[in-house]
């Protein structure tokens, strides 16, 4: 199993959402998904990749799931109340302080998400120098999905200029039909970033702070933004509902099967 080294980067995982989709009282980032939770999953790909610091922010239960983590090297960041993913960042804002160098947000609820896919992230945001690099991925049925709004024809496999995400009840017809969509994850330059956070408002219908708004005010301001695909949507599926847990579940036996492993 390919192990990497990122000390340069601090992750972000986005772990403080309730979850009330899947039906329970257990917070979602501790569902267990193939005897593991969620978060174990993510924290294990994010250890192969060799970060410097991994910062957890926390919301719901965020007590039982500390507890839950107690022998790990996290910093726990606490987001109350929850309003969206850009307030959660600005939260981890005090613990990155002085930090200068490559932020990777990523999200609790992606227990297939593999560490070569969030190296080639890397890869790709170092070779363009941007302010921001998308992860994004290919859908057979991208309804309900943020569309990437690519800068010319350029194809999707490499990195390439970004100019926007546009929510799927905000695009029209034309972008609907759009098959790359945002995953969620992203690799920013965390000095750059920090210069346009206190921008970000919550002037929609969920009174929430985006962090996909970071795209457009960050090409506002003249910095580079760039988007990478993914190989494999599968293991961007993130788990909102009980049957989304029992698809991933089908699907890491099937890699598993397949010898493809978690690299």
């Amino acid at each position: 199993m390919t192990r990497y080294a990122h000390p340069e980067v601090t992750a972000v995982v986005l772990a403080a959402g309730h979850g009330t989709r899947m039906n329970s009282d257990l917070a979602k980032v501790l569902h267990p998904m193939a005897g593991q939770p969620l978060l174990a999953r993510v924290l294990e790909a994010l250890e192969r990749l060799g970060v410097g610091r991994v910062l957890v922010v926390v919301g719901h239960q965020r007590e039982r799931v500390r507890a839950a983590f107690a022998d790990r090297e996290i910093e726990w960041v606490v987001q109350d109340p929850q309003r969206g993913t850009g307030h959660a960042v600005m939260m981890a804002a005090p613990a990155l302080e002085d930090f200068r160098g490559t932020l990777l947000v990523v999200c609790g609820d992606t227990p297939l998400l593999r560490a070569s896919t969030l190296h080639a992230l890397l890869a790709g945001h170092a070779a363009s120098r941007a302010a921001i690099t998308v992860l994004s991925m290919r859908l057979p049925d991208p309804a309900g999905y943020g569309r990437i709004l690519r800068k010319g024809r350029l194809e999707i496999e490499v990195p390439g200029p970004i100019e926007g995400i546009v929510e799927h009840r905000d695009a029209t017809p034309e972008q609907r039909a759009i098959d790359e969509v945002n995953s969620g994850i992203y690799a920013f330059s965390y000095p750059e970033l920090s210069t346009v956070l206190a921008q970000l408002t919550a002037h929609n219908a969920q009174g929430e702070y985006y962090l996909t708004d970071t795209v457009t005010l960050l090409g506002r301001a003249g910095r580079t933004t760039a988007v990478v695909c993914a190989p494999d949507h599968r293991e961007l599926l993130g788990i909102n509902t009980v049957d989304q847990l029992a698809e991933a579940e089908r699907i890491h036996r099937e890699l598993a099967g397949g010898g493809e492993g978690r690299g």
